[in-house]
């Protein structure tokens, strides 16, 4: 990988559980080109879920990766801090009529509403099948339900988006340059009552307000990048470049995670391993395509 400007990165992890080698992976990808670029890498916290803002984890975190020799630059942004600024954001789509209410039960949009917080890493080909029905909902009728307080979370009508931007590109580092084609992606769901702002737009405004210019992450996370370059479109807001890296696998080729208790870095430090023998086994790991054989 070759820029020719300086280059912002940042690490991005959901302090939800115990630093593993996946994190590693993607916080040493972003400090090595932010170093070999002249530029620098921002840590933030993604902790616009409850349930991931345990002290304990974000105190984890932070040894682990101060452990290992991870450096960033700057203050570390912490997103349950800013909903404020993604308040503004949302009040921005909903004036230029790309939000629409969805009334959709809980359990029908189950598999959404446990990850709008979170990293999506299930591709949309093997996501529940969801049509938008609540999109074409007469108008009447929704006053109505608003008027009466029925449940609903805030969508992003994607064709709308569309028909506004057309259809942006990206380049991505490691796959060339790619097209957005916004009608082809789910309408994500943007808020709720409980969670008032979802991982898509939180990270894009983060994006543009940290000066990110390079967005390095996993691949299982490209299938994202067109909702994020949409939103960046209608927002006004600069696109990076991006550089989806492989993944970790183990042997049978599953993707490494945080359920995987046998690969955090506190297991490693209790061991008795040192960070440059974990750095050592994510490199031959990514010079093996990706297989983690462990140390």
């Amino acid at each position: 990988m070759s820029l020719l400007f300086p280059v912002t990165t940042r690490f991005a992890p959901t302090p939800s559980g115990a630093l593993h080698v996946g994190h590693v992976l993607a916080a040493f990808t972003a400090r090595r080109l932010a170093d070999a670029h002249g530029g620098r890498c921002l840590l933030r916290i993604e902790d616009i879920d409850s349930r991931a803002r345990d002290v304990r984890w974000v105190n984890q975190l932070m040894e682990d990766l101060d452990w290992l020799g991870i450096r960033f630059d700057g203050e570390v942004m912490v997103q349950s801090r800013r909903f404020g600024v993604y308040a503004t954001a949302l009040r921005e789509l909903h004036d230029k009529e790309l939000l629409y209410p969805c009334f959709c039960s809980r359990s029908m949009r189950r598999h959404e509403e446990e990850s709008i917080s979170r990293a999506p890493h299930t591709p949309p080909s093997k996501r529940p099948h969801r049509p938008d029905r609540c999109r074409s909902l007469p108008a009447d009728e929704v006053e109505q339900r608003l008027a009466a307080g029925e449940a609903h979370s805030w969508r992003i009508d994607m064709q709308r988006v569309q028909d506004s931007i057309g259809c942006p590109t990206w380049e991505d580092l490691c796959a060339g340059v790619q097209r957005c084609i916004p009608s082809d992606c789910e309408d994500v769901i943007l808020s709720r009552k409980d969670t008032p702002t979802s991982y898509h737009l939180a990270v894009v405004v983060d994006d543009a307000q940290q000066g990110v210019n390079l967005v390095t992450r996993g691949r299982d996370l490209m299938e994202s990048t067109p909702i994020h370059r949409a939103l960046q479109a209608i927002l006004g807001l600069p696109t990076p470049v991006y550089a989806h890296h492989p993944l970790l696998r183990d042997s049978n080729g599953v993707r490494l995670a945080k359920r995987d208790q046998a690969t955090s870095i506190a297991s490693f430090r209790e061991a008795g391993y040192s960070p440059a023998q974990i750095l050592s086994s994510i490199r031959a790991a990514v010079s093996n395509g990706g297989i983690w054989k462990g140390n």
